[in-house]
C-alpha cells in the first residue's frame, strides 16, 4: 500500500538543481534521508541514524529523527542547497516523518 501511494506522490514530485528532492526511508530501527536531483539522477546529501557517527542512537523513535533532520540540513546547506521538494515516501507526515520535517526546517531548509 505503502510503494502506491509512494508512486503517486512521485507522479507529481520532481527534483530539480534549484529545488532538489528531500527522500525519506524509515524502516524500524533506522530513517534515512536524501536530498536528490531527479535531471541528473545524484544524491547531493544524505544522513542515515545507521552511520556509525550518527548523532542519534536509534532512528526509531522521534528524537532520533530529529537529529537526523538537523544533520540533512547541515549537510545540504554545506552543498548550497535551501530549497527541497519535500517527498514522505508514502508515509503518513506523522511522527518520526514530520519529526524530520520540523528539525531540517528549523536547520534551514525551506519547503
Amino acid at each position: 500500500m505503502r510503494l502506491r501511494i509512494h508512486q503517486r506522490l512521485r507522479k507529481r514530485l520532481r527534483g530539480t538543481v534549484e529545488r532538489p528532492r528531500l527522500s525519506v526511508f524509515r524502516s524500524l530501527k533506522h530513517i534515512y534521508a536524501q536530498v536528490i536531483d531527479d535531471r541528473t539522477g545524484r544524491t547531493l546529501a544524505w544522513a542515515s541514524s545507521s552511520e556509525k557517527n550518527a548523532p542519534a542512537k536509534s532512528g526509531g523513535n522521534v528524537a532520533g529523527a530529529k537529529e537526523i533532520g538537523k544533520l540533512i540540513a547541515a549537510r545540504a546547506r554545506e552543498k548550497g542547497v535551501t530549497r527541497v521538494v519535500f517527498d514522505r515516501g508514502g508515509y503518513l507526515y506523522h511522527g518520526r516523518v514530520k519529526a524530520l520535517a520540523e528539525a531540517a526546517r528549523e536547520g534551514g531548509l525551506e519547503f
